[in-house]
């Protein structure tokens, strides 16, 4: 594993324009396994500079051109899937199955879409007496999260390159040496020097520094929305477009008529999955009162299975984060059925997979967007009940509803506000648009949804 003392900028690594650098811990040991550079105004101000200065070739490449280049960025992930997924897992924390099988697997799946789609999509189309054109937005900053570290950079850098925008990247301090096996990957798959160019630092400074920058024309970001609201707003100064992916606090609904082992085996593993850190996770589950005891109970077996199966979260402060929660909603009257606040290792920032009963809608573990394998059972009375709390939190990024029969199903999905709706235990679709209602987020990634986030309209009138 060789982390880079420079910034990938204009086809190259560069010194960095500080000293300063950010220490690279595996969460599973707590060992400092490598340090990167922590990216100034000024690093961003290069790299920047570098993209504006790529874009008009780039833009002007043909699309068959840019989907060859996407064809090549993704043949170079497979063929170097085995040193990332072992990057993932020291520096995330991981485990190495979940990192080859996910982390890896899905960017590479996504990949190979948008390098499809750039050779199909529809770039032009006639209108009546116009002709209207799909156009590259121009400069994009990509700020990216540390939960899904290569996936996220890709669901965003594979649709800018095939609407034709350059990229400077921004990734979570958390990960960063995963971003640079991409900007390697990058360099390898012939992508022309400037389309692509990262910046490691910390989000208030090399982050705040992209957002803001006069340069850049569109700024996509996947984390908290508390940071998405200052992003937003900075952008909303500038008259610049945004793309915010933000936080979640899915339900998992089992009605009456559905497999309820089946529903509640797949709710506690979408929740104990890669920890807790996923901002789609089925955190709440909404049971019927009939029911109730019954799912608490294989809710409760599920999670103990668990115990020596997860990995850490990223960092201490978010096993803090994480454990104070559990505290909370112990103090606020939920009642423990698996897991706990204790550390559950000496080592490592781990913490124990936790459900919690007798949860009632107002509590803050029902609200809050938790960031850990911690699980809250709801009971409800009617679907009317279940659909008033499905729907009483101020996000709306995903969900789950499970039913006998599909049909079922949809009919109460289609009255959830929330972006997207897995029904009785639905796949993984890299075409399907992503992304939330309410505060959880601006925009969608993935798919045709997600590549024309990165375009703008010119119609000619004749």
């Amino acid at each position: 594993m060789k982390a880079h003392d420079g910034m990938y900028i204009d086809g190259e690594w560069r010194p960095a324009a500080g000293t300063d650098a950010i220490a690279v811990v595996n969460p599973a040991d707590e060992q400092v396994i490598a340090h990167v550079p922590a990216g100034t105004a000024d690093d961003v101000d290069a790299a920047v500079r570098a993209a504006r200065g790529a874009l008009p070739a780039w833009a002007a490449t043909p699309p068959a051109e840019r989907a060859a280049r996407i064809t090549a960025l993704r043949d170079v992930l497979v063929a170097r899937k085995d040193e990332i997924a072992e990057t993932v897992t020291a520096e995330l924390g991981s485990p190495l199955k979940l990192s080859q099988a996910v982390h890896v697997g899905a960017p590479i799946a996504v990949a190979g879409s948008y390098a499809e789609l750039a050779a199909s999509y529809a770039f032009e189309e006639k209108v009546g007496n116009s002709t209207v054109h799909l156009e590259p937005v121009g400069v994009v900053g990509a700020i990216t999260p540390w939960n899904y570290p290569l996936h996220q950079i890709v669901a965003k850098v594979a649709p800018a390159l095939a609407a034709g925008c350059t990229v400077v990247l921004k990734p979570a301090e958390d990960t960063p040496l995963t971003a640079q096996l991409f900007a390697e990957a990058v360099h390898e798959a012939g992508v022309p020097a400037g389309v692509f160019n990262l910046v490691t630092g910390l989000g208030p400074v090399a982050g705040q520094a992209l957002a803001g920058h006069d340069g850049v024309d569109l700024v996509s970001f996947t984390g908290s929305t508390a940071v998405g609201r200052q992003i937003g707003a900075t952008a909303g100064a500038a008259v610049k477009r945004v793309a915010l992916e933000l936080g979640g606090k899915s339900a998992n609904v089992i009605l009456p008529s559905a497999d309820l082992a089946k529903a509640v085996n797949v709710g506690v593993a979408n929740v104990m999955s890669n920890s807790g850190q996923t901002c789609s996770a089925w955190t709440r589950m909404l049971v019927h009162d009939s029911q109730y005891d019954e799912a608490v109970a294989l809710a409760a077996e599920a999670a103990a299975k668990y115990g020596e199966r997860i990995g850490p979260v990223v960092n201490a402060k978010q096993q803090q984060r994480v454990r104070s929660y559990i505290e909370k909603g112990v103090a606020e009257g939920a009642r423990l059925v698996a897991g706990g606040p204790e550390a559950p290792r000496d080592q490592g920032y781990f913490v124990s997979p936790t459900v919690f009963a007798d949860v009632t809608p107002e509590m803050t573990i029902a609200q809050e967007e938790i960031f850990g394998p911690v699980l809250s059972i709801l009971r409800y009375e009617d679907e009317s009940d279940a659909l008033r709390i499905a729907n009483g939190t101020v996000y709306g990024l995903a969900g789950a509803v499970w039913a006998g029969e599909a049909t079922e199903a949809v009919a109460f999905a289609r009255r959830l506000d929330t972006g997207q709706v897995d029904i009785n235990g639905g796949r993984f679709n890299p075409l399907a648009p992503f992304g939330g209602y309410k505060q959880s987020g601006v925009g969608r990634e993935l798919g045709s949804h997600g590549l024309s986030e990165y375009l703008q309209t010119k119609s000619l009138q004749f």
